[in-house]
């Protein structure tokens, strides 16, 4: 089953814009283009595969607490310092998936970790 993937608004769209203008006009810092790659792949991987086995998708208990739905997190790399991870819903629609935060992942996954993660508004989504 392929997902259609959306970008939570205005956050995340804005994000995946910048980067994608940047990439095109070949303006990118090194740093934005590592990222913009590594998520475009994320990205494609989840629309085919949402538990494809590199991407480590889980559940985040305190976040689907926090929103009241099951918010997920997948890798976007791993094994390094502040590995970036996709948050991510299912919605609006069945087939669609709408990403709602890009972050590090927190440090210290005791002490309200997930408290400090900023997601996208999940108001439009329901």
């Amino acid at each position: 089953m392929n997902f259609s993937i959306r970008m939570g608004i205005p956050e995340m769209y804005e994000l995946w814009l910048r980067l994608q203008k940047a990439s095109q006009d070949e303006s990118i810092s090194k740093a934005d283009a590592t990222l913009y790659k590594k998520w475009g792949k994320a990205l494609k991987l989840l629309s085919t595969d949402p538990l494809y086995p590199s991407l480590h998708t889980h559940e985040i208990p305190e976040l689907s607490r926090r929103y009241g739905r099951k918010v997920w997190q997948s890798y976007l790399e791993n094994r390094t310092s502040r590995a970036m991870r996709m948050y991510w819903v299912y919605g609006p629609e069945q087939k669609d998936i709408t990403i709602i935060g890009l972050e590090p992942h927190p440090e210290d996954k005791k002490n309200g970790a997930y408290d400090k993660i900023p997601l996208s508004s999940l108001g439009s989504i329901q």
